[in-house]
């Protein structure tokens, strides 16, 4: 199986590597950009399979098919919010959401395997993501949650929010005033519903709401940690992954 990635972050790209070799995956070539991708594949044979980070250095990797007609399977590797993810999951298209676990890569490799990645319906698969990607605001998002508390429901604005996480298999909820809250669903389905303009997922674990953000520190290997205005039962970390796109949401 040929295998190529394409990353513009070559730390990321680098780590992907090992990991596809660690489950005795080559890879022919890694690629860091929509323009080098282009000539990459106007002049080499196309690989079976391709690992895709969608926002690259010079553009959305979508720019690559409006030049080249791939020929390939896709895995994405994406760092985007939830809010797109729903469109890879009804498209029957495989992500793996960064930082990449190793388990879920070897899955997605597993399913390829199993020719489960359906190549026919890639080019309006992508169209239909790129609309998400591109028009995120198009989609209306929750602007209240709710949690049981025994015989009674209570509702939390967004605004009211500084954080969602999840723990021990449970999704919790942070509000302002200092309270946690065990939520139904997991943290991905309470994710899809979240306005990525307000919340950014800093780690597999937690989002955050900006507005509730007080100081952002420099932290060990290249990371950064988050002190929200009450929240602290637990440390708040952005991965390394993240951090070029938590910088650019911030601003």
């Amino acid at each position: 199986m040929k295998t190529i990635i394409i990353e513009d972050e070559k730390p990321s790209a680098r780590r992907l590597t090992r990991m596809l070799s660690g489950l005795g995956k080559s890879v022919v070539a890694t690629l860091h950009s929509v323009e080098e991708s282009i000539e990459w594949f106007e002049q080499n044979e196309h690989p079976d399979l391709i690992l895709l980070d969608i926002q690259l250095s010079d553009g959305l990797s979508f720019e690559i098919f409006e030049q080249v007609e791939v020929q390939s399977a896709i895995i994405f590797t994406t760092a985007y919010d939830e809010y797109a993810l729903k469109a890879f999951k009804l498209n029957s298209i495989d992500y793996l959401l960064k930082p990449i676990d190793q388990e879920e890569l070897e899955i997605a490799i597993e399913k390829f395997s199993n020719n489960q990645l359906k190549k026919q319906s890639l080019q309006v698969d992508l169209e239909q993501i790129r609309k998400l990607l591109v028009n995120p605001l198009e989609k209306n998002y929750k602007e209240r949650f709710t949690v049981k508390l025994g015989q009674h429901i209570k509702m939390f604005s967004t605004d009211e929010i500084e954080c969602f996480y999840s723990e021990n298999k449970g999704t919790y909820v942070a509000t302002s005033n200092n309270r946690v809250f065990l939520m139904d669903g997991t943290l991905e389905e309470v994710a899809a519903e979240l306005d990525p303009v307000k919340f950014f997922r800093v780690s597999r674990k937690f989002y955050v709401n900006i507005n509730a953000i007080k100081d952002i520190v420099a932290y060990t290997n290249s990371r950064l940690k988050l002190a929200l205005h009450t929240f602290s039962e637990h440390e708040i970390i952005v991965s390394r992954e993240k951090v070029k796109d938590f910088k650019n949401w911030i601003n």
